[in-house]
């Protein structure tokens, strides 16, 4: 007996109708790209090992797939590894490629490759799956497709700002209201952390910071101090605890709180420029928001930081995010190239979608009208007329077998395909079509000329 075919785990099948509606999500994210400059680009699904590893830290190494050498991969494995059963150590010998864990390296990647090539400033986009062995769960899985956009070669905030009218582009045209953009900046972190005393203990402070709206003000005070933050310095903090309000009221009590530190008062600078602009400019639907808590991927950015929060009637993690980082090419030798850029989650933002009912019904219209197939010779003189309708832009096929009416029209129903048309001697001698509308049952008899006017 056969056995039953499965899946990796992690990894999904899309229907017809689920590919339907990630074409949609992608169609109108890529469309916003191009409408504001982007440039697509695509790099290999796997890259040479040197090019991913240590660039994650241990943990994004260890979820790296990596890909075994072709053939006798175990010739040239190093011996002493294999023999200790040292997997670390083994494992150069025996793969030298690996699946691409994200589109962030491999385009640093291709700006040094190709940087004689590129006009600089450099507006690119990439929409392309990534893999990491992760452990799959809920909405986390390990083939995923990312949506970057990022500029390359400019240190000017006009990027920044450009890129909240892209998020509040997408999420327009996709009709989600209540998006909120969240918005911070790595120089105010470093500069509280500098005005408290725990410039050294950064991380330490911006990982509990973070926790403030999950376990309290109490919890994130006791976890800095266990972390040897001083308590005077924890004092200082106290207007942090209950900021909120207007993104310019923020703003006057962190200039309140950084007017010693040079840094954070350059990060209150950006954010202002940033906030003025989007102030005059206007957001259609999206709402920006200062959360100086936000800290992600505080290794890798230097200035503005950006998370996108879903609607507060979703229960759902961030469906976007980025920020400005200083040196993505620093790790291939190219020094000192500035860029800044924002991903979009996919899975999320379809889950979002899915469940506040925000996908058009014409998303997954596939085939409009079905020519029911009596013989080969209504056949030939359906597909004459099928010719045409295609010119017309409808989606219209012939049921390829003469079988029995009542199969073909339950396969028309099964499809949730709206029409049908049915041609018999009488329709081919007075060269008209039977027009069946599925929903009501209604039928009318036309020319081909009405046919297409009416579908």
């Amino acid at each position: 007996m056969a056995q039953k075919p499965s899946i990796p785990k992690g990894t999904r099948d899309f229907n017809p109708e689920q590919v339907a509606k990630r074409n949609y999500i992608f169609n109108t994210i890529r469309g916003a790209f191009e409408t504001f400059g982007f440039q697509p680009i695509e790099t290999p699904s796997f890259e040479n090992s040197e090019t991913l590893m240590g660039k994650y830290g241990d943990e994004g190494d260890r979820l790296i797939f990596k890909i075994l050498n072709s053939g006798d991969f175990l010739g040239k494995a190093n011996e002493e590894a294999y023999e200790a059963k040292d997997s670390l150590k083994l494992t150069p010998s025996i793969s030298e490629k690996a699946l691409r864990y994200d589109l962030t390296v491999p385009f640093a990647r291709y700006v040094v490759q190709h940087q004689n090539e590129i006009e600089f400033p450099f507006k690119r986009y990439q929409i392309q799956p990534v893999w990491r062995a992760d452990r799959p769960q809920k909405g986390r899985f390990r083939e995923f497709y990312q949506c970057d956009a990022d500029v390359v070669g400019s240190d000017s905030l006009w990027q920044e700002v450009e890129f909240i009218q892209l998020y509040d582009a997408v999420f327009s045209a996709l009709k989600l209201e209540g998006v909120t953009i969240k918005i911070n900046n790595r120089k105010i972190l470093s500069g509280i952390a500098e005005v408290i005393g725990a410039h050294d203990k950064l991380i330490d402070f911006t990982v509990a910071l973070d926790k403030l709206d999950k376990i309290g003000e109490e919890k994130v005070k006791e976890e800095m101090r266990s972390k040897g933050i001083p308590e005077e310095g924890i004092e200082k903090l106290q207007p942090l605890f209950s900021l909120s309000g207007a993104f310019e009221t923020q703003i006057e009590v962190l200039k309140s709180i950084l007017s010693t530190s040079e840094e954070g008062m350059k990060g209150i600078e950006e954010l202002a420029f940033i906030d003025n602009a989007i102030s005059e400019l206007g957001l259609q639907t999206a709402a920006l928001q200062l959360d100086v808590t936000l800290a992600r991927g505080l290794n890798y950015y230097t200035g503005a930081i950006f998370e996108v929060a879903a609607p507060d009637s979703v229960k759902m993690g961030s469906i976007g995010g980025g920020g400005r980082y200083d040196d993505l090419t620093g790790i291939f030798g190219l020094k000192n190239v500035s860029g800044v850029g924002i991903s979009f989650g996919l899975d999320r933002i379809y889950l979002v979608l899915e469940e506040l009912n925000k996908f058009p019904e014409t998303v997954t219209k596939n085939v409009e009208v079905l020519f029911i197939n009596f013989g080969d010779k209504e056949a030939l003189f359906s597909l004459k007329a099928i010719k045409t309708l295609r010119e017309n832009g409808i989606n219209a096929e012939l049921y390829p077998d003469a079988a029995k009416m009542k199969k073909q029209m339950n396969h028309a129903n099964k499809r949730a395909i709206p029409y049908v048309v049915l041609v018999g001697e009488s329709e081919m001698t007075s060269n008209t079509f039977t027009l069946k509308t599925m929903k009501t049952g209604e039928q009318h008899t036309l020319t081909l000329e009405d046919l297409i006017a009416h579908i």
